[in-house]
């Protein structure tokens, strides 16, 4: 997800509570007088003490969407994030990274897969009959039917419904859902209607949200979604903050915002029992462009494998 102008801060502090009945709100670390060794040694202890879900960084340096990633590649990826999380959330079923649910449980992870859907409708169905394929292997614990479709224009609501109610009569027993941003689940009640899960992205730094009021504007945006919902469980599919390469108005990227982010959605989404994927696993430099030089820096590991903030 990347920086969208109409819904610049769309959530402020007079309505951050709006939506409170669908979760519990925690203030987080006042990190007011935490010194920087402190703070490193905590997002440290915070890693260690593992998380719901992190979305796979697929690509070396070097690489991009449209290669074809190796199985060895995915499983040695896989080895260095498997201590720290229950569950891997995949983009894609195609061009190897359907590798990426088959090695996730090989490794006793569980799996939130995603088909891409994009206006090429032979790739889209690639995707679709391999999300199946998948999931008949008894691989794909969640499916996601397409990711910010709607946002790109990629595809029409019926046609994004067509490919949602496909996978749910091939895939009787396993929850499909559809990924966008949680505004939009409040702006296209059909979609949120036709989906077994909401899958809800949420990023208070796209929106020029300050740190310090980062995790009450996280909370917000999943009160929102819940709150369209209407009682149906509501998993936050992506969240995180990029350690360097730029600001947007309020928002600023920096080792020591990333670390402060980090932490505090974690602890919320142990307190309160969220489901909650991080973005994103390492580094990936392909993703520098419409998002800008911020885009390659929301790793935990940066782009060689190697875990940030941590001094050797």
């Amino acid at each position: 997800m990347s920086y969208r102008k109409d819904h610049q801060s769309s959530i402020n502090e007079t309505n951050y509570t709006q939506h409170i009945g669908s979760y519990t709100h925690y203030d987080g670390v006042d990190f007011s007088s935490v010194p920087t060794k402190k703070l490193e040694q905590l997002w440290r202890d915070t890693l260690e003490k593992g998380m719901h879900g992190l979305c796979f960084s697929m690509y070396e340096d070097g690489q991009k969407p449209g290669d074809i990633i190796s199985e060895e590649q995915v499983n040695r990826r896989i080895q260095i994030i498997k201590p720290y999380t229950k569950w891997i959330r995949s983009f894609s079923c195609v061009e190897g990274n359907e590798h990426i649910p088959r090695v996730a449980h090989q490794n006793g992870l569980k799996t939130l897969v995603g088909a891409w859907l994009g206006n090429d409708k032979t790739m889209n169905d690639a995707e679709i009959e391999s999300l199946i394929a998948l999931a008949k292997e008894g691989c794909v614990d969640i499916a996601a039917v397409g990711n910010e479709v709607m946002y790109r224009g990629d595809l029409t609501e019926d046609e994004l419904l067509e490919y949602i109610n496909q996978v749910k009569e091939a895939l009787p027993g396993i929850p499909v859902g559809y990924v966008d941003a949680y505004y939009e689940f409040s702006h296209r009640p059909r979609i949120t209607e036709a989906c077994d899960v909401i899958l809800s992205n949420c990023y208070p730094y796209w929106e020029g949200c300050d740190i310090d009021h980062s995790l009450a504007h996280m909370q917000a945006m999943f009160g929102q979604a819940a709150h369209a919902g209407n009682g149906k469980k509501v998993i936050i599919t992506e969240t995180g903050w990029p350690s360097e390469g730029g600001s947007l108005k309020g928002a600023f990227s920096s080792k020591e915002n990333a670390m402060k982010y980090f932490i505090n959605a974690q602890l919320w989404s142990a307190n309160d029992t969220i489901d909650m994927f991080y973005f994103s696993s390492f580094d990936e430099s392909w993703k520098v462009g419409a998002e800008g030089d911020v885009g390659a820096y929301w790793g935990l590991w940066d782009k060689d494998e190697k875990l940030k903030f941590i001094e050797d």
